[in-house]
């Protein structure tokens, strides 16, 4: 998935916005650590929300669950 954020001033920083479906999928609130890893040769960064799970269980737990 691609998105286009405008980048936006908030008093003498500059912030990205995250779209309310992702920040609902990902169960991202205000207040929650938002990790950067930066590559400067490529002017990529890449954020992670470290304690929030990204992959999704193969299993049904449903399906494997003893009678």
């Amino acid at each position: 998935m691609t998105y286009q954020r405008k980048i936006i001033k908030t008093g003498n920083s500059l912030c990205v916005t995250i779209p309310f479906k992702i920040s609902s999928d990902l169960d991202i609130k205000e207040g929650d650590i938002c990790m950067l890893k930066i590559n400067k040769s490529k002017a990529r960064i890449s954020y992670y929300f470290p304690g929030h799970p990204t992959q999704l269980s193969l299993i049904n737990p449903s399906k494997n669950r003893k009678s």
